[in-house]
Order: C-alpha cells, then sequence, then structure tokens
C-alpha cells in the first residue's frame, strides 16, 4: 500500500497530535512555545513528517540534514540525515507506516544516522541500517544505526 508522506505544519493542531506518541518532549514542547510566542508561523519549515489516515496523524518522524564536518559516522565525511522519534500509533502497527516514512528518507540518496529506540531493532535491520562501532566519546550511551545508500 502507497501512503502519502507529508512535511508537518507547525501548527496548534499538529502540536496537539503529538501528544498522542510517546516520544513527545522537549522538540515539541520547544516548537508549541515558540508558536505562542509567534516566533514560528504555520507555515515554517518543520523537521517533521507524518502521514495521516483520515484526519488523524497516525506516524510520523524527525529528519534533517547535517553538513559533513558534523560527520563521525561514515568513512568519508559527508552530508547525512538524522532520522528521530520515528513512530506509529499503536493501531496503526505493522501496517506499513514505518517503513513508508524511512523510504521517503532514503528518497533524499543520503546517508542516514538513526538512534533506535529499545527493542525496535529488528525493525532498523529490516530496514538496511546497520551498527557502527560504539565510541565512547561520540555516542553518549546512544546506539548509532546508519543505512549507506
Amino acid at each position: 500500500m502507497e501512503y502519502k508522506v507529508e512535511r508537518l505544519l507547525v501548527n496548534f493542531k499538529t502540536l496537539e497530535e503529538f501528544k498522542k506518541f510517546k516520544e513527545y518532549g522537549i522538540q515539541e514542547l520547544s516548537m508549541l512555545d515558540d508558536l505562542e510566542a509567534n516566533i514560528i508561523e504555520n507555515d515554517s519549515e518543520s523537521p517533521f513528517y507524518g502521514i495521516y489516515f483520515g484526519d488523524t496523524l497516525v506516524a510520523r518522524m524527525s529528519l534533517y540534514q547535517k553538513s559533513a564536518k558534523f560527520d563521525h559516522y561514515f568513512d568519508q565525511k559527508q552530508d547525512f540525515l538524522v532520522l528521530w522519534k520515528l513512530e506509529v500509533l499503536p493501531n496503526y502497527q505493522k501496517k506499513g507506516y514505518g517503513k513508508a516514512l524511512v523510504d521517503y528518507a532514503k528518497s533524499f540518496h543520503l546517508p542516514i544516522k538513526t538512534n533506535p529506540r529499545v527493542q525496535s531493532q529488528a525493525f532498523w535491520t529490516k530496514m538496511g541500517f546497520e551498527p557502527i562501532t560504539y565510541d565512547m566519546d561520540r555516542d553518549l550511551g546512544e546506539n548509532p544505526l546508519v543505512w549507506r545508500p
């Protein structure tokens, strides 16, 4: 099944939808604060992408590009994407929404780094992500996985 991935608008409706996701935290709260302070507007470039089922946001991820100068993950320094907060609401899991989001990220043809949540390793392996050698200074307790185009 083909799902439409779209960049999410930064507005109160989207931020209200985010409250349904477990990975709700500092990033969303700062967007909410900025919105309330009118620093950002409805059409601001959000780092979030999502998939709607009817009017309900059922899957989302944060995706942004980092410059090669921050690359400590790939053999040759290069621009790369950071994918995090990938989450699908419980009633919509195992239906291809997560894969659709990852495929969208892969469509930029840049290497991708992610930090999987507990118990999601099998999903990322299936998506073609690989663990990299743990580096205490770089990884700070995270276990990054990478995908190379």
